[in-house]
Protein backbone atom coordinates (compact mmCIF):
# COMPACT_ATOMS: atom_id res chain seq x y z
CA UNK A 1 0.00 0.00 0.00
CA UNK A 2 1.37 3.42 -1.14
CA UNK A 3 1.52 6.23 1.67
CA UNK A 4 -0.12 9.40 1.11
CA UNK A 5 2.09 10.96 3.41
CA UNK A 6 5.54 10.46 2.72
CA UNK A 7 8.11 12.06 4.87
CA UNK A 8 10.18 15.68 4.88
CA UNK A 9 8.44 16.80 1.39
CA UNK A 10 5.78 19.12 0.52
CA UNK A 11 2.77 17.47 -1.16
CA UNK A 12 0.87 18.20 -4.38
CA UNK A 13 -2.48 20.08 -3.44
CA UNK A 14 -5.41 20.04 -6.46
CA UNK A 15 -8.54 22.08 -5.67
CA UNK A 16 -10.14 22.27 -9.24
CA UNK A 17 -14.08 22.75 -10.54
CA UNK A 18 -15.28 21.28 -14.36
CA UNK A 19 -18.23 20.46 -16.20
CA UNK A 20 -18.26 17.31 -13.59
CA UNK A 21 -18.82 19.23 -10.45
CA UNK A 22 -19.97 22.91 -11.54
CA UNK A 23 -22.58 23.95 -13.24
CA UNK A 24 -21.67 25.86 -16.43
CA UNK A 25 -22.27 29.69 -14.89
CA UNK A 26 -20.16 28.92 -11.94
CA UNK A 27 -17.37 27.82 -14.16
CA UNK A 28 -17.84 31.27 -16.32
CA UNK A 29 -17.62 32.96 -13.23
CA UNK A 30 -14.05 31.55 -12.55
CA UNK A 31 -12.92 31.55 -15.30
CA UNK A 32 -9.92 33.85 -15.68
CA UNK A 33 -8.40 36.38 -18.47
CA UNK A 34 -4.98 35.09 -19.78
CA UNK A 35 -3.76 38.70 -18.75
CA UNK A 36 -4.92 37.64 -15.30
CA UNK A 37 -3.31 34.51 -15.12
CA UNK A 38 0.51 35.54 -13.84
CA UNK A 39 -1.09 37.40 -11.51
CA UNK A 40 -3.18 34.37 -9.68
CA UNK A 41 -0.79 32.25 -10.23
CA UNK A 42 1.93 34.48 -8.19
CA UNK A 43 -1.02 35.10 -5.91
CA UNK A 44 -1.31 31.53 -4.95
CA UNK A 45 2.60 31.34 -3.75
CA UNK A 46 1.85 34.35 -1.37
CA UNK A 47 1.01 32.18 1.53
CA UNK A 48 4.22 30.26 3.42
CA UNK A 49 1.82 26.94 3.38
CA UNK A 50 2.14 27.17 -0.48
CA UNK A 51 5.64 27.10 -2.51
CA UNK A 52 4.19 26.03 -6.52
CA UNK A 53 1.05 26.70 -8.32
CA UNK A 54 0.16 25.92 -11.59
CA UNK A 55 -3.35 27.12 -13.41
CA UNK A 56 -5.14 24.62 -15.68
CA UNK A 57 -7.72 26.71 -17.28
CA UNK A 58 -9.93 25.40 -20.62
CA UNK A 59 -13.48 25.94 -21.74
CA UNK A 60 -14.79 23.11 -19.30
CA UNK A 61 -12.13 23.36 -15.80
CA UNK A 62 -9.99 25.61 -13.85
CA UNK A 63 -7.45 23.46 -11.90
CA UNK A 64 -5.50 25.26 -9.20
CA UNK A 65 -2.16 22.49 -8.84
CA UNK A 66 -0.54 23.41 -5.97
CA UNK A 67 2.88 21.92 -3.90
CA UNK A 68 1.68 22.28 -0.07
CA UNK A 69 3.63 22.23 3.13
CA UNK A 70 0.65 22.46 5.14
CA UNK A 71 -2.48 20.82 3.69
CA UNK A 72 -5.04 22.77 5.53
CA UNK A 73 -3.85 25.80 5.39
CA UNK A 74 -2.87 25.40 1.69
CA UNK A 75 -6.50 24.19 1.11
CA UNK A 76 -7.79 27.52 2.45
CA UNK A 77 -5.79 29.84 1.09
CA UNK A 78 -6.32 28.39 -2.38
CA UNK A 79 -10.47 28.04 -1.68
CA UNK A 80 -9.65 32.26 -0.52
CA UNK A 81 -7.51 33.14 -3.67
CA UNK A 82 -10.32 31.45 -6.00
CA UNK A 83 -12.48 33.70 -4.51
CA UNK A 84 -11.03 36.82 -4.71
CA UNK A 85 -10.36 36.64 -8.36
CA UNK A 86 -13.64 35.54 -9.22
CA UNK A 87 -15.31 37.92 -6.71
CA UNK A 88 -17.46 34.32 -5.63
CA UNK A 89 -18.15 33.82 -2.09
CA UNK A 90 -16.39 30.72 -0.83
CA UNK A 91 -18.76 29.33 0.70
CA UNK A 92 -20.51 29.75 -3.02
CA UNK A 93 -17.36 27.90 -4.28
CA UNK A 94 -17.18 25.40 -1.90
CA UNK A 95 -19.98 22.50 -3.28
CA UNK A 96 -18.40 22.81 -6.81
CA UNK A 97 -14.45 22.45 -5.74
CA UNK A 98 -13.19 19.01 -5.72
CA UNK A 99 -9.79 18.41 -3.95
CA UNK A 100 -7.01 15.76 -4.36
CA UNK A 101 -3.96 15.63 -2.41
CA UNK A 102 -0.58 13.74 -3.07
CA UNK A 103 -0.72 10.37 -5.09
CA UNK A 104 -4.14 11.74 -5.66
CA UNK A 105 -4.12 14.74 -7.31
CA UNK A 106 -0.67 13.19 -9.62
CA UNK A 107 -3.22 10.37 -10.48
CA UNK A 108 -5.59 13.19 -11.82
CA UNK A 109 -3.24 15.40 -13.69
CA UNK A 110 -2.10 12.34 -15.67
CA UNK A 111 -6.02 11.33 -16.45
CA UNK A 112 -6.40 14.64 -17.74
CA UNK A 113 -3.61 14.77 -19.75
CA UNK A 114 -4.60 11.53 -21.69
CA UNK A 115 -8.17 12.46 -22.03
CA UNK A 116 -9.67 10.30 -19.37
CA UNK A 117 -11.48 13.28 -17.95
CA UNK A 118 -12.54 15.08 -20.72
CA UNK A 119 -16.45 15.61 -21.63
CA UNK A 120 -14.83 14.33 -25.20
CA UNK A 121 -13.39 11.10 -23.85
CA UNK A 122 -9.50 10.80 -25.62
CA UNK A 123 -9.57 14.48 -26.57
CA UNK A 124 -5.85 15.40 -27.22
CA UNK A 125 -6.53 19.60 -27.05
CA UNK A 126 -5.60 19.09 -23.33
CA UNK A 127 -2.26 17.59 -23.83
CA UNK A 128 -1.52 21.53 -25.45
CA UNK A 129 -4.03 23.41 -22.87
CA UNK A 130 -1.83 21.54 -20.20
CA UNK A 131 1.64 21.88 -22.04
CA UNK A 132 0.81 26.04 -22.28
CA UNK A 133 -0.17 26.34 -18.41
CA UNK A 134 3.15 24.55 -17.79
CA UNK A 135 4.68 27.24 -19.48
CA UNK A 136 3.07 29.86 -18.21
CA UNK A 137 3.86 28.96 -14.78
CA UNK A 138 7.42 28.34 -15.65
CA UNK A 139 7.54 31.91 -17.17
CA UNK A 140 5.78 33.10 -14.01
CA UNK A 141 8.18 31.54 -11.88
CA UNK A 142 5.74 29.26 -9.66
CA UNK A 143 6.64 26.27 -10.98
CA UNK A 144 9.37 24.56 -9.06
CA UNK A 145 11.14 20.69 -9.22
CA UNK A 146 7.87 18.98 -7.85
CA UNK A 147 5.40 20.43 -10.36
CA UNK A 148 8.07 20.17 -13.14
CA UNK A 149 8.37 16.57 -12.48
CA UNK A 150 4.40 15.89 -12.69
CA UNK A 151 3.92 17.88 -15.42
CA UNK A 152 6.41 16.16 -17.36
CA UNK A 153 5.01 13.08 -16.52
CA UNK A 154 1.34 13.70 -17.31
CA UNK A 155 2.30 15.06 -20.73
CA UNK A 156 4.38 11.51 -21.67
CA UNK A 157 1.65 9.82 -20.62
CA UNK A 158 -0.86 12.13 -22.42
CA UNK A 159 1.18 11.25 -25.53
CA UNK A 160 1.95 7.54 -24.81
CA UNK A 161 -2.18 7.01 -24.56
CA UNK A 162 -2.80 8.57 -27.77
CA UNK A 163 0.06 6.64 -29.70
CA UNK A 164 -0.33 3.41 -28.04
CA UNK A 165 -4.41 2.59 -27.70
CA UNK A 166 -7.72 3.84 -29.84
CA UNK A 167 -9.06 6.43 -27.10
CA UNK A 168 -8.79 8.95 -30.19
CA UNK A 169 -11.27 7.06 -31.68
CA UNK A 170 -13.92 8.12 -28.73
CA UNK A 171 -12.73 11.60 -29.30
CA UNK A 172 -14.98 12.78 -32.40
CA UNK A 173 -17.92 11.12 -30.25
CA UNK A 174 -19.55 13.56 -28.65
CA UNK A 175 -18.72 15.99 -32.07
CA UNK A 176 -20.60 13.09 -34.09
CA UNK A 177 -23.24 12.42 -31.33
CA UNK A 178 -24.62 16.01 -31.88
CA UNK A 179 -24.37 16.38 -35.54
CA UNK A 180 -26.42 13.15 -35.29
CA UNK A 181 -28.73 14.63 -33.12
CA UNK A 182 -29.31 17.61 -34.70
CA UNK A 183 -30.57 15.70 -37.73
CA UNK A 184 -33.80 14.91 -35.84
CA UNK A 185 -34.28 18.98 -35.49
CA UNK A 186 -33.84 19.74 -39.07
CA UNK A 187 -37.09 18.09 -40.92
CA UNK A 188 -40.26 16.39 -39.33
CA UNK A 189 -39.51 12.80 -38.76
CA UNK A 190 -35.86 13.59 -39.06
CA UNK A 191 -33.13 13.05 -41.73
CA UNK A 192 -30.44 10.61 -42.72
CA UNK A 193 -27.87 12.94 -44.27
CA UNK A 194 -27.39 17.24 -44.45
CA UNK A 195 -27.44 17.13 -48.90
CA UNK A 196 -28.67 20.51 -49.67
CA UNK A 197 -28.19 22.18 -46.29
CA UNK A 198 -25.98 24.61 -45.22
CA UNK A 199 -23.83 24.68 -42.24
CA UNK A 200 -21.85 27.22 -39.88
CA UNK A 201 -18.88 26.18 -37.92
CA UNK A 202 -17.55 28.78 -35.58
CA UNK A 203 -14.10 28.16 -33.85
CA UNK A 204 -10.96 26.63 -35.33
CA UNK A 205 -10.11 24.29 -32.73
CA UNK A 206 -9.81 20.25 -32.25
CA UNK A 207 -13.66 19.84 -31.84
CA UNK A 208 -14.73 22.54 -35.01
CA UNK A 209 -11.75 20.63 -36.98
CA UNK A 210 -13.94 17.52 -36.58
CA UNK A 211 -17.15 18.80 -36.90
CA UNK A 212 -16.53 20.02 -40.26
CA UNK A 213 -15.43 16.37 -40.77
CA UNK A 214 -18.46 14.89 -39.79
CA UNK A 215 -20.79 17.79 -41.36
CA UNK A 216 -18.99 17.01 -44.67
CA UNK A 217 -18.99 13.04 -44.62
CA UNK A 218 -23.22 13.62 -43.88
CA UNK A 219 -23.40 15.48 -47.26
CA UNK A 220 -23.43 18.97 -46.25
CA UNK A 221 -23.51 21.60 -49.64
CA UNK A 222 -21.21 24.64 -47.88
CA UNK A 223 -19.68 24.78 -44.42
CA UNK A 224 -18.72 28.29 -43.15
CA UNK A 225 -16.11 28.34 -41.00
CA UNK A 226 -16.23 31.15 -38.57
CA UNK A 227 -12.86 32.16 -36.03
CA UNK A 228 -11.93 35.24 -34.81
CA UNK A 229 -8.46 35.05 -36.83
CA UNK A 230 -9.56 34.73 -40.01
CA UNK A 231 -6.41 32.68 -41.10
CA UNK A 232 -7.13 30.03 -38.88
CA UNK A 233 -10.28 29.50 -40.26
CA UNK A 234 -8.98 29.60 -43.92
CA UNK A 235 -6.40 26.70 -42.80
CA UNK A 236 -9.83 24.82 -42.33
CA UNK A 237 -11.27 25.80 -44.71
CA UNK A 238 -8.84 24.54 -46.83
CA UNK A 239 -8.85 20.95 -45.19
CA UNK A 240 -12.41 20.92 -46.10
CA UNK A 241 -12.06 21.65 -49.85
CA UNK A 242 -9.13 18.59 -49.63
CA UNK A 243 -11.80 16.61 -48.60
CA UNK A 244 -14.01 17.39 -51.35
CA UNK A 245 -16.42 20.04 -49.23
CA UNK A 246 -17.81 23.38 -50.65
CA UNK A 247 -16.57 25.90 -47.52
CA UNK A 248 -15.89 29.18 -46.89
CA UNK A 249 -14.01 31.62 -43.88
CA UNK A 250 -15.31 34.57 -42.43
CA UNK A 251 -14.56 36.43 -39.48
CA UNK A 252 -16.59 36.32 -36.14
CA UNK A 253 -18.16 39.72 -37.24
CA UNK A 254 -19.55 38.24 -39.77
CA UNK A 255 -21.68 35.27 -37.94
CA UNK A 256 -25.03 37.31 -37.74
CA UNK A 257 -25.44 37.71 -41.47
CA UNK A 258 -24.25 33.83 -42.29
CA UNK A 259 -26.89 32.96 -39.58
CA UNK A 260 -30.16 33.72 -41.74
CA UNK A 261 -28.61 31.20 -44.67
CA UNK A 262 -27.70 28.49 -42.83
CA UNK A 263 -29.26 24.95 -41.20
CA UNK A 264 -26.95 24.24 -38.59
CA UNK A 265 -24.45 25.64 -36.62
CA UNK A 266 -21.86 23.83 -34.65
CA UNK A 267 -19.91 26.25 -32.34
CA UNK A 268 -16.80 25.36 -30.29
CA UNK A 269 -14.49 28.21 -29.66
CA UNK A 270 -12.43 28.79 -26.05
CA UNK A 271 -13.93 32.27 -26.08
CA UNK A 272 -15.53 33.82 -22.90
CA UNK A 273 -17.99 35.56 -23.90
CA UNK A 274 -20.91 34.47 -26.32
CA UNK A 275 -20.47 34.88 -29.92
CA UNK A 276 -23.92 33.80 -30.94
CA UNK A 277 -26.31 35.85 -29.58
CA UNK A 278 -30.53 35.99 -28.92
CA UNK A 279 -31.06 38.66 -30.61
CA UNK A 280 -29.00 37.62 -33.82
CA UNK A 281 -30.23 34.64 -33.99
CA UNK A 282 -33.99 36.42 -33.44
CA UNK A 283 -33.43 38.55 -36.58
CA UNK A 284 -31.80 36.04 -38.67
CA UNK A 285 -35.09 33.91 -38.32
CA UNK A 286 -37.37 36.65 -39.56
CA UNK A 287 -39.21 35.19 -42.66
CA UNK A 288 -38.01 37.61 -45.16
CA UNK A 289 -34.32 36.52 -44.26
CA UNK A 290 -35.19 32.74 -43.81
CA UNK A 291 -36.37 32.83 -47.44
CA UNK A 292 -39.89 34.60 -47.19
CA UNK A 293 -41.14 31.04 -46.75
CA UNK A 294 -44.70 30.46 -44.80
CA UNK A 295 -43.13 28.12 -42.97
CA UNK A 296 -39.83 29.29 -40.80
CA UNK A 297 -37.44 26.39 -42.05
CA UNK A 298 -35.94 24.92 -38.58
CA UNK A 299 -32.29 26.10 -37.26
CA UNK A 300 -30.64 23.76 -35.06
CA UNK A 301 -27.71 25.32 -33.14
CA UNK A 302 -25.20 22.95 -31.39
CA UNK A 303 -22.98 24.87 -28.79
CA UNK A 304 -20.00 22.85 -28.12
CA UNK A 305 -18.35 25.24 -25.58
CA UNK A 306 -17.60 25.67 -21.60
CA UNK A 307 -18.10 28.89 -21.25
CA UNK A 308 -21.21 28.80 -23.52
CA UNK A 309 -20.73 30.21 -27.17
CA UNK A 310 -24.29 30.43 -27.39
CA UNK A 311 -26.75 32.36 -25.29
CA UNK A 312 -29.53 30.16 -24.25
CA UNK A 313 -32.16 32.57 -25.36
CA UNK A 314 -31.20 31.99 -28.57
CA UNK A 315 -33.15 28.32 -28.47
CA UNK A 316 -36.37 30.68 -27.65
CA UNK A 317 -37.32 31.70 -31.15
CA UNK A 318 -39.48 29.77 -33.01
CA UNK A 319 -38.33 26.99 -35.60
CA UNK A 320 -34.73 27.38 -33.65
CA UNK A 321 -33.47 24.08 -31.68
CA UNK A 322 -30.29 24.73 -29.23
CA UNK A 323 -28.69 21.68 -28.16
CA UNK A 324 -25.90 22.76 -25.19
CA UNK A 325 -22.85 20.48 -23.84
CA UNK A 326 -24.78 19.45 -20.80
CA UNK A 327 -27.97 18.23 -22.51
CA UNK A 328 -25.58 16.33 -25.02
CA UNK A 329 -23.58 15.04 -22.32
CA UNK A 330 -26.77 13.47 -21.20
CA UNK A 331 -27.97 12.49 -23.78
CA UNK A 332 -24.80 10.89 -25.38
CA UNK A 333 -23.81 8.32 -21.72
CA UNK A 334 -20.41 7.23 -21.68
CA UNK A 335 -17.89 5.78 -24.27
CA UNK A 336 -15.67 2.99 -22.90
CA UNK A 337 -13.64 2.64 -26.77
CA UNK A 338 -10.31 1.22 -25.64
CA UNK A 339 -10.72 3.30 -22.00
CA UNK A 340 -8.92 0.47 -20.36
CA UNK A 341 -5.82 0.43 -22.43
CA UNK A 342 -5.79 3.65 -21.74
CA UNK A 343 -6.25 3.29 -17.99
CA UNK A 344 -3.32 0.59 -17.92
CA UNK A 345 -0.79 3.13 -19.73
CA UNK A 346 -2.16 5.59 -16.88
CA UNK A 347 -1.56 3.07 -13.75
CA UNK A 348 1.82 2.18 -15.14
CA UNK A 349 2.94 5.80 -15.59
CA UNK A 350 1.67 6.56 -12.00
CA UNK A 351 3.74 3.81 -10.56
CA UNK A 352 7.06 5.04 -12.10
CA UNK A 353 6.28 8.32 -11.12
CA UNK A 354 5.73 7.56 -7.23
CA UNK A 355 8.38 5.15 -7.19
CA UNK A 356 10.74 7.75 -8.52
CA UNK A 357 9.46 10.60 -6.18
CA UNK A 358 9.28 8.41 -2.88
CA UNK A 359 12.87 7.76 -3.39
CA UNK A 360 13.55 11.31 -3.83
CA UNK A 361 12.09 12.09 -1.03
CA UNK A 362 14.80 9.79 1.16
CA UNK A 363 17.60 11.73 -0.23
CA UNK A 364 17.43 14.31 1.97
CA UNK A 365 17.17 12.76 5.05
CA UNK A 366 20.08 10.44 3.82
CA UNK A 367 22.47 13.45 3.04
CA UNK A 368 21.55 14.72 6.31
CA UNK A 369 22.36 11.33 8.26
CA UNK A 370 25.71 11.11 6.42
CA UNK A 371 26.45 14.94 7.17
CA UNK A 372 25.66 14.24 11.27
CA UNK A 373 28.25 11.22 10.62
CA UNK A 374 30.55 13.21 9.33
CA UNK A 375 30.32 16.49 12.14
CA UNK A 376 30.73 13.30 14.89
CA UNK A 377 33.70 11.56 13.07
CA UNK A 378 35.67 15.36 12.90
CA UNK A 379 34.43 15.84 16.19
CA UNK A 380 35.92 12.24 17.48
CA UNK A 381 39.25 12.69 15.27
CA UNK A 382 39.87 16.20 16.99
CA UNK A 383 39.50 14.47 20.56
CA UNK A 384 41.86 11.70 19.38
CA UNK A 385 44.54 14.15 18.14
CA UNK A 386 44.51 16.09 21.55
CA UNK A 387 45.13 12.71 23.08
CA UNK A 388 47.91 11.00 20.68
CA UNK A 389 49.96 13.97 20.68
CA UNK A 390 52.74 11.63 19.63
CA UNK A 391 51.41 9.81 16.86
CA UNK A 392 52.80 10.76 13.69
CA UNK A 393 51.69 11.69 10.56
CA UNK A 394 51.29 8.87 8.58
CA UNK A 395 49.74 6.67 11.48
CA UNK A 396 46.87 9.60 12.27
CA UNK A 397 46.52 9.59 8.67
CA UNK A 398 45.90 5.83 8.18
CA UNK A 399 43.67 6.29 11.71
CA UNK A 400 41.35 8.86 9.91
CA UNK A 401 41.05 6.26 6.97
CA UNK A 402 39.97 3.21 9.03
CA UNK A 403 37.70 5.88 10.85
CA UNK A 404 35.64 7.01 7.74
CA UNK A 405 35.69 3.38 6.14
CA UNK A 406 34.28 2.17 9.42
CA UNK A 407 31.44 4.71 9.03
CA UNK A 408 30.54 4.33 5.69
CA UNK A 409 30.34 0.99 5.99
CA UNK A 410 27.92 1.28 8.72
CA UNK A 411 26.17 3.75 6.80
CA UNK A 412 25.67 1.96 3.84
CA UNK A 413 23.42 -0.89 4.25
CA UNK A 414 20.61 1.53 6.30
CA UNK A 415 20.59 3.98 3.60
CA UNK A 416 20.45 2.17 0.85
CA UNK A 417 17.70 -0.31 2.07
CA UNK A 418 16.21 3.29 3.08
CA UNK A 419 15.87 4.27 -0.49
CA UNK A 420 14.93 0.32 -2.23
CA UNK A 421 12.22 0.53 0.83
CA UNK A 422 10.63 3.82 -0.01
CA UNK A 423 10.81 3.52 -3.69
CA UNK A 424 8.86 -0.01 -2.93
CA UNK A 425 5.84 2.01 -1.45
CA UNK A 426 6.21 0.29 1.88
CA UNK A 427 3.03 2.14 4.68
CA UNK A 428 6.00 2.98 6.49
CA UNK A 429 7.57 6.37 5.87
CA UNK A 430 11.43 5.17 6.13
CA UNK A 431 12.70 9.21 5.72
CA UNK A 432 10.84 9.93 8.87
CA UNK A 433 12.05 6.58 10.78
CA UNK A 434 15.69 7.39 9.79
CA UNK A 435 15.10 11.65 11.36
CA UNK A 436 13.36 9.97 14.55
CA UNK A 437 16.18 7.44 14.53
CA UNK A 438 19.11 9.43 14.52
CA UNK A 439 17.38 12.77 15.64
CA UNK A 440 18.13 14.72 12.21
CA UNK A 441 16.89 17.72 11.68
CA UNK A 442 15.21 17.21 7.94
CA UNK A 443 11.83 15.08 8.39
CA UNK A 444 8.57 16.65 8.93
CA UNK A 445 5.00 15.23 10.08
CA UNK A 446 2.61 16.01 7.86
CA UNK A 447 -0.20 14.62 9.03
CA UNK A 448 -1.78 12.70 12.02
CA UNK A 449 -1.43 9.51 10.33
CA UNK A 450 2.07 10.35 9.68
CA UNK A 451 3.00 11.12 13.34
CA UNK A 452 1.33 8.09 14.41
CA UNK A 453 3.76 5.85 12.32
CA UNK A 454 6.80 7.88 13.84
CA UNK A 455 5.90 7.66 17.64
CA UNK A 456 5.00 4.05 16.82
CA UNK A 457 8.94 3.21 15.47
CA UNK A 458 9.88 5.32 18.31
CA UNK A 459 8.55 3.02 21.20
CA UNK A 460 9.33 0.30 18.96
CA UNK A 461 13.23 1.39 19.50
CA UNK A 462 12.66 2.35 23.20
CA UNK A 463 11.05 -1.19 23.73
CA UNK A 464 13.95 -3.08 21.81
CA UNK A 465 16.85 -0.78 23.87
CA UNK A 466 14.92 -1.81 27.14
CA UNK A 467 14.91 -5.78 26.11
CA UNK A 468 18.73 -5.54 25.53
CA UNK A 469 19.74 -3.61 28.64
CA UNK A 470 17.70 -5.71 30.71
CA UNK A 471 18.92 -9.28 28.65
CA UNK A 472 22.34 -7.71 28.41
CA UNK A 473 22.54 -8.25 24.59
CA UNK A 474 24.78 -5.32 22.90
Amino acid sequence: MVSNARTGSAQVLLVGLSFRSAPVMMLEQVSVANADMQKLQLALTESDALSESLVLSTCNRMEFYTVANAFHDGLDHVVETISRFSSVPAEELEPHLYVHYSDAAAEHMLNVASGLDSMVMGEQQIIGQLRGAYQNAKETGTVGRTLHDLTQRALRTGKRVHSETAIDSAGASMVSFAVDKALDYLAPGGVDDLMGKRALVIGAGAMASLASTHLGKLGVEHITVANRTLSRAENLVGHAREAGVNASAVPFSAIADVLASVDIVVSATGAVECVVTGEAVREAMEPARRGGDERIRPLVLVDLSMPRDIEQAAGAHEGVTLLNIEELTTMAGESAADEDSARFVVAQELEEFLEQQRAQSVIPTVKALRQKAADVMAEELMLLEKHTEGMSQEHRAEVQKSVRRIVDKLLHTPTVQAKRLSAGGQQVSYADALAALFQLPTGSVVNESNAKTIREVSNEVKAISATRNHTGEV
